[in-house]
């Protein structure tokens, strides 16, 4: 076999041991990618020596893009590319090939793989994958100083040519930064650079490839460098001196003033401590650091005078919190400033020279007693004079009175320590000048004790005696109370009174402790003979002067068990022949028979009418009477009488109660040219001049009891559009409605009769 080669390709054939055997043998076909010509690009030729050129051998192509992108001429072999190839995207086809017989289409070589590969051209730039970028370096770093390292790439072929070896260059950002041309490194450029004079930078990067000749492609990305923020600037205060103005009446814990020092630094580094080194008033202020605005707070820690001081100097250090040992060389991280607070006089309230004055008083003392003096002043230079005056909420009886300039405190009514021991006063100091000051003061005021109150029983004794009681036995223990309360305790002294000391039944004992048995003077004593005994018991305390109370002790005689527990106690009834139970039970049936009668008879009279129209001689004030209803028929006995107020012209007596009705008429007496003459006014004026005469009355009555029991009367104004819907006025309308006949149906109906059935005009409220 003798092989050939035709565009890169080797057809032979090799002879082994005798047997035949046809291949393809050919080198890598080459494509350059971006082919931009007209015709189709011409890549090889396939040719087999079995080919006599007779065209009896067909050339078929298969596999990666054949038929689509590669064509191959059937009777010649020859392979053209017919699109535009992008190594980029793909750099390599792998096909197969094969020669055919024409006609029986049996292969004449076998099947074989070629390998067209696309050759790279220099048609990407590079690209910065992770950009643009965001760095940053601490300001006043050194030189050379690393910020960050950019990275391009090219999707050209490595290995062919310098297509995609790329170089680096900054375009923008010099004389500050540089770059590395081959590892992409940006560094600073310049020592020292200042955060507080710039900043921030943005650099342009640019990388070319073709190892940065001309011709080469580039590509280029930003670089944003913030410069990071260091400590090397110390707090400064903007003056040496300060001064604010605050008024006296400052709270405590309230803001005096709020100072700052400057401090270029940011965050951390502008973090800073304030102090007071010294001042006049110590304690009297203190000062924090406010976190967020990094301002130095005064607060006020004691209350504030202006009379007594009108000023202070403070002197305040500022100091950075965290300092960086590298730039101490800069100076003292720390300044200090002087700072005056004046103090402005505002008007205050009186203030008393005690606040809490303790008196005391003698519960005997006569009324107008001086107690004691309470004194205040006025804190301000004016030096206003003082009133004083009770707050009366804490002195409700007014038991106390107090001299408006001297602040005295007298007794104005008789005190009585076992009602009230101790007065607590609230005493107001008012300025003369300007009655809106008010300062308070406390006046304690302790009632002391005298012997006013007689000793008594401690309790209401229930004394049982047996009546086989023996002579000699103890009934009965008592003791007592007494309201006083002596400094040096109670002693009491218990006696029978005298008209019983020398009786034959009992005796008393004094057991010398405050208390006293009762013993009997005999046995034998008898229900029948005389069930309660009464002992007059005198009891004397040990006050100066000593009083005394006699106190009756009833000693009630049972029948007791052999144990001595009282069985039955009292009185013993006798009768000569004993009732039956029958004959007690009828008793009791009549004794509630006559109960239920007489029941019955008040609740009649009580539900008695009264008469309409009132006799004169009755007091007015009892005859403005509720009216709730439409008309109650005959059980109507609340009706509304106008005749009553009409019917002024009466006596009038001043000195009867008026919480109660008089049996005579009992009003002033007006003088005749000052009555007014009710009956030629309308009722409206009626109503309204009646109602302010006994207004009139009750002011200025002396006998008036201090309670409300005085009438009221309403007046509801002169009458509604609708009119009256009552049926009291139905009379003075004019109604064919003839109501004579009630005067035929029973002394039940006539009440409504003289109502309705007295045409003749001479009704009552005609």
């Amino acid at each position: 076999c003798e092989g050939r080669y035709q565009a890169h390709y080797l057809l032979s054939k090799v002879t082994v041991l005798h047997r035949h055997k046809r291949s393809w043998v050919w080198n890598q076909f080459f494509v350059l990618e971006e082919y931009t010509g007209n015709e189709p690009l011409y890549v090889g030729k396939l040719h087999s020596d079995v080919d006599k050129g007779d065209g009896k051998v067909k050339y078929v192509l298969s596999g990666e893009g054949a038929t689509s992108i590669f064509t191959i001429d059937e009777n010649t072999g020859d392979i053209h590319a017919t699109k535009r190839l992008d190594r980029e995207a793909q750099a390599y086809y792998t096909l197969q090939a094969q020669a055919v017989d024409r006609l029986t289409n049996l292969p004449v070589e076998p099947r074989s793989e070629f390998v067209v590969k696309v050759q790279d051209i220099n048609d990407n730039e590079p690209k910065f994958l992770d950009g643009p970028y965001l760095a940053g370096v601490p300001e006043m770093s050194p030189l050379g100083t690393m910020v960050v390292q950019v990275a391009a790439t090219d999707a050209d072929d490595p290995t062919y040519g310098n297509s995609a070896r790329v170089v680096y260059s900054i375009i923008h950002g010099q004389p500050y930064f540089s770059v590395e041309p081959k590892t992409g490194v940006i560094r600073t450029a310049l020592p020292n650079m200042d955060r507080e004079t710039r900043d921030q930078y943005v650099l342009v990067i640019q990388a070319k490839d073709m190892v940065g000749q001309m011709g080469g492609l580039s590509g280029t990305t930003s670089v944003t460098v913030t410069l990071t923020d260091v400590n090397d600037n110390p707090p400064r205060f903007t003056h040496k001196s300060y001064q604010y103005t605050v008024l006296e009446s400052l709270p405590v814990q309230s803001v005096v003033a709020r100072i700052k020092a400057a401090d270029a630094d940011i965050g951390s580094n502008a973090e800073m401590d304030y102090r007071i080194m010294d001042g006049d008033g110590p304690g009297m202020f203190n000062i924090t650091t406010d976190e967020n605005t990094q301002e130095g707070v005064i607060i006020l820690l004691k209350p504030l005078d202006f009379e007594t001081k009108s000023s202070f100097s403070l002197r305040i250090e500022a100091t950075n919190r965290n300092i960086d040992s590298n730039f101490l060389s800069l100076g003292p991280f720390s300044d200090t400033t002087s700072v005056k607070v004046t103090v402005e006089d505002v008007n205050e309230p009186p203030v008393f020279s005690t606040p809490l004055s303790k008196m005391s008083v003698s519960e005997d003392a006569k009324v107008g007693t001086s107690i004691g003096r309470v004194s205040a002043h006025d804190p301000d230079t004016s030096n206003s004079g003082i009133r004083y005056s009770i707050d009366r909420n804490t002195d409700l009886e007014r038991f106390f009175n107090v001299d408006a300039l001297s602040g005295v405190i007298s007794t104005a009514k008789p005190l009585d320590r076992e009602a009230n021991s101790v007065h607590n006063l609230t005493i107001f100091a008012i300025e003369s000048q300007d009655p809106m000051e008010i300062g308070k003061g406390i006046a304690l005021i302790t009632v002391l004790d005298i012997n006013d109150n007689a000793p008594v029983f401690a309790i209401d004794y229930e004394t049982l005696l047996c009546e086989n009681a023996m002579p000699g036995q103890v009934i009965q223990t008592i003791s007592a109370v007494d309201k006083d309360e002596p400094l040096s305790g109670h002693r009491f002294y218990f006696a029978l009174a005298a008209p019983v000391a020398g009786n034959l039944n009992f005796t008393l004992r004094d057991n010398k402790d405050n208390t006293a048995s009762i013993l009997t003077k005999r046995g034998g004593f008898r229900r029948r003979e005389q069930p309660v005994y009464r002992l007059p018991v005198l009891i004397v305390d040990s006050g100066s002067p000593a009083l005394s109370s006699t106190n009756t002790l009833s000693v009630r005689v049972c029948d007791c068990d052999s144990d001595g527990v009282a069985l039955s106690c009292g009185a013993v009834a006798y009768t000569s022949t004993g009732l039956s139970t029958g004959a007690l039970l009828a008793i009791l049936g009549c004794i509630i028979t006559l109960l239920v009668m007489v029941l019955l008879i008040v609740t009649m009279r009580r539900r008695r009418k009264e008469p309409l129209i009132l006799e004169e001689e009755r007091d007015i004030r009892e005859n403005i009477v509720r009216y709730d209803d439409e008309g109650g028929g005959e059980e109507d006995t609340e009706a509304f009488d106008m005749v009553t107020l009409r019917n002024l012209n009466v006596i009038r007596d001043p000195n009867v109660r008026r919480d109660v009705t008089p049996d005579t008429p009992t009003f002033f007496h007006y003088p005749t040219a000052s009555r007014p003459s009710y009956k030629s006014l309308p009722d409206n004026v009626v109503f309204r001049e009646f109602i302010w005469e006994r207004l009139k009355d009750a002011d200025v009555d002396p006998s008036a009891p201090p309670y409300d029991s005085l009438q009221t009367y309403a007046f509801e104004g002169s009458g509604s559009v609708a009119e009256s819907l009552s049926s009291l006025e139905s009379l003075s309308t004019d109604s064919d409605q003839n109501y004579d006949y009630l005067s035929n149906w029973g002394p039940r109906f006539k009440k409504l009769a003289d109502l309705y059935g007295n045409s003749d005009g001479t009704s009552v409220f005609s």
